[in-house]
């Protein structure tokens, strides 16, 4: 038993050495897929990164533009509602000077928004938050509540039902007699 020959003509020795050889070569090959595997993610992220970016910046471009585009819709507002109080001034005077100021006030709230960025006005509205949260909760709750009531009576008109009842039946018969 303990004369063992390492012929390379023994079937035994050359198994053993394709074995080593074999998982070797796994192994490596296991560690190119890996290698490649942690590439193409970072890869993959960095495109999706970048495509984010490019779509945030688009979005943010064209939020700026709606951004102005309100504002001039404010201002020719404002002016609708100077031409208003003009016919009004001779009926109401009172009622006239209320819509003025109220022009004043839309024409100056579109000339401050004219010049402002997304990221401007969200800074704006955090810190009005911040400031004043019992005014920015009630008007929440103010919208929260015609909301529901929107939403309710949207639901309570229904339409008529696809099966005449007996009631209906009843009525048509007595229309039609």
């Amino acid at each position: 038993m303990g004369d063992q020959s390492f012929d390379a003509n023994d079937p035994t020795a050359t198994q053993g050495s394709h074995r080593t050889r074999s998982q070797t070569s796994a192994g490596d090959a296991f560690s190119k897929a890996s290698e490649a595997a942690r590439d193409a993610g970072a890869k993959a992220r960095r495109a999706a990164s970048e495509t984010a970016s490019n779509m945030t910046d688009s979005v943010m471009g064209l939020l700026n533009e709606q951004i102005g585009t309100g504002a001039a819709s404010a201002g020719r507002l404002a002016d609708a509602m100077r031409v208003a109080a003009d016919d009004l001034s001779t009926e109401s005077p009172l009622l006239a000077g209320v819509v003025r100021r109220f022009a004043g006030n839309v024409d100056g709230y579109a000339d401050r928004l004219e010049n402002q960025t997304v990221e401007q006005l969200t800074k704006s509205a955090s810190d009005y938050t911040r400031q004043q949260p019992a005014v920015v909760f009630g008007l929440a709750a103010l919208a929260g509540f015609f909301a529901f009531r929107t939403f309710k009576n949207a639901r309570s008109v229904s339409s008529p039902p696809i099966q005449p009842t007996d009631q209906h039946q009843s009525e048509w018969k007595q229309g039609h007699a």
